[in-house]
């Protein structure tokens, strides 16, 4: 029982930088440059340039290197899943997260006090990045992003069987597809495959850098190719990737009336897909829905749960209800919509 051990404000507390762990003297997912930093995935909003040290998976650091530069910190080290260090005491873990590529949660454990920052994560099963690993703990710290009743998503399947169906329903239309450049764009790629989908996929110059850096990691993404090539009439039919905002942007113009598609949770807000202009709502997350929120803490059972953004007020409600202590840290810094 925590009552009978250390306070855990004693190994993690709140600070406007983020997390910071005065026994080991660092911060996990810092907002702002500190001396020593935990790297949890390579969202920008989570991972930002300009730390004295990071440790990450090897992962993360590829993708902060690619995104920011080979200097993006003073130094770095590398961890990767299940490996272990300690630094004045504490030990550090990272394990997977389930979020994009090389997303971990970080265990930290000290004076046999455990708590598990999870970053952002999901449940469901992604083909580019292991699997969500539950760990034990006395303080689970979760995101709430999608922490309503209200947001359940669909199967990912049934949202790519929509985008194919749509395909095969206007032949003389291209389909657009907005999707973020980490993650959410090489899923739904490899979603795209796994459906049968074997011709080239065009892509934003924009992603192409990120998808070479999964393909150097082992995600095979099948024929890609810029869509920058070919005339207007070359694109009917296809399946075109591309950042949200190139959506609305003139580049779009290039393709023969173009479907306007937009993979993230928050397309399940159907004022969202209009404001956008959206004419095909994809419902894909790279983000837990409440019933994947739910779950994680009623398997893990922690002693108490921290909520670091999102929609903490209902997923603290919840845990309430459940008999699990819980808190809303209200951390600033962290972006619900631009990475999903």
């Amino acid at each position: 029982m925590l009552e009978a051990m250390i306070r855990p404000e004693s190994l993690l507390c709140p600070k406007p930088q983020g997390l910071y762990c005065a026994p080991g003297d660092f911060f996990i997912d810092p907002v702002s440059p500190v001396t020593r930093a935990v790297i949890t995935h390579g969202h920008a909003d989570h991972a930002r340039a300009g730390h004295g040290s990071v440790i990450a998976t090897p992962e993360t650091l590829a993708i902060m290197a690619e995104r920011y530069g080979q200097d993006f910190a003073g130094s770095t080290q590398a961890l990767a899943y299940g490996e272990r260090i300690v630094r004045d005491g504490v030990e550090v873990s990272l394990v997977p997260a389930g979020h994009v590529l090389g997303s971990a949660q970080a265990v930290v454990r000290w004076k046999g006090l455990t708590m598990v920052v999870s970053g952002d994560y999901k449940r469901r099963r992604d083909p580019t990045c292991p699997p969500f690993e539950p760990v034990p703990c006395d303080v689970f710290i979760s995101e709430a992003t999608f922490g309503l009743p209200v947001f359940r998503h669909p199967d990912d399947g049934h949202e790519i069987a929509r985008l194919l169906r749509s395909v095969a329903q206007f032949p003389d239309r291209s389909h657009l597809v907005g999707a973020y450049a980490l993650g959410k764009a090489q899923r739904v790629i490899r979603l795209l495959r796994e459906a049968g989908w074997e011709r080239p996929i065009y892509v934003h110059g924009a992603l192409e850098r990120l998808n070479r850096l999964y393909e150097a990691h082992g995600i095979d993404l099948g024929p890609l190719e810029p869509a920058t090539s070919g005339t207007k009439q070359d694109f009917a039919g296809a399946i075109i990737i591309a950042p949200p905002s190139a959506l609305a942007d003139r580049w779009s113009r290039r393709f023969p009336d173009p479907v306007a598609a937009f993979a993230s949770g928050w397309m399940q807000i159907r004022a969202r897909a209009r404001q956008r202009g959206v004419e095909l709502p994809l419902v894909i997350s790279d983000h837990a829905d409440w019933d994947e929120l739910t779950a994680t803490v009623d398997e893990i059972r922690p002693g108490e749960l921290w909520i670091t953004h999102g929609r903490e007020e209902a997923l603290a409600r919840w845990a309430e209800l459940h008999g699990i202590k819980a808190r809303a840290l209200a951390l600033v810094g962290y972006d619900d919509e631009a990475e999903d």
